[in-house]
């Protein structure tokens, strides 16, 4: 991707289960904004998410294994040797393509080293959020707000970080606390975080994994919350250890 004088080798993984109605035309946008490469990490889908990634571009990964966490460190070591920068997004619609330049040119252009986009921030169509998601996302930032000082008002999926940072945070969460866990040790490594709005979409097709489910969003949240309990005693532990 180029931003003013400045060329940056770009990878945006994408982890899809069953979006065949969505993700061809994610991957066709986000081609058309400038990325240089597009993973999608198929979780083993049934219906035609693979075909329709590939013929709009993309390069198709699959992982049997679930979990939202593997999925997204599937694609990462997929990514090209020359990736700088990788990018995150949801494969269902809900994230916009056209941020994608507003989320990675602070870590092109050296302003930034870990950015996040926030849906509570930005404007949001009707039923793209549900209240337990906003309200998790609102907890957990001022937890990490009261322990560290870092402001995070969501725990989007949509962000980007430096290809080196991300391998020096030590990511182990292979479950839905994946993006939890990526925020609170990149705070924990002092690399400069940014958040800024983005808008949120209804999902285009599918059903959703964790906020149309009772039952997975429960689950998930018990996920997130012992992330953060645990995390919160692995970086205390590990900056005595640093002593």
């Amino acid at each position: 991707m180029r931003f003013g004088e400045v060329i940056t080798f770009v990878s945006l993984v994408i982890p899809c289960l069953n979006e065949e109605a969505a993700i061809g035309a994610i991957v066709g946008d986000c081609l058309a904004k400038g990325v240089d490469e597009v993973i999608v990490v198929d979780g083993g889908s049934t219906d035609a998410t693979s075909e329709m990634a590939a013929t709009a571009g993309a390069r198709v990964v699959v992982e049997t294994r679930r979990g939202y966490g593997r999925a997204c460190a599937a694609g990462v070591s997929a990514v090209a040797l020359e990736t700088e920068i990788i990018a995150f997004m949801d494969g269902d619609g809900s994230d916009s393509p056209q941020f994608l330049p507003e989320i990675i040119e602070p870590i092109a252009t050296g302003r930034a080293d870990f950015v996040m986009g926030s849906r509570v921030r930005g404007r949001r169509q009707e039923g793209a959020l549900t209240r337990q998601q906003i309200a998790a996302g609102r907890v957990a930032g001022l937890m990490m707000r009261a322990l560290h000082g870092v402001r995070f008002t969501d725990m989007s999926p949509y962000r980007a970080i430096r290809r080196k940072d991300l391998a020096g945070l030590g990511m182990r969460e292979m479950s839905y606390g994946w993006n939890l866990e990526m925020q609170m040790r990149a705070v924990a490594a002092r690399l400069r975080t940014l958040e800024i709005p983005v808008d949120a979409r209804r999902r285009i097709g599918g059903v959703s994994k964790v906020s149309g489910n009772l039952v997975a969003g429960m689950a998930a949240a018990w996920i997130i919350a012992q992330t953060f309990l645990r995390l919160e005693f692995e970086l205390r532990r590990e900056a005595r250890l640093s002593f």
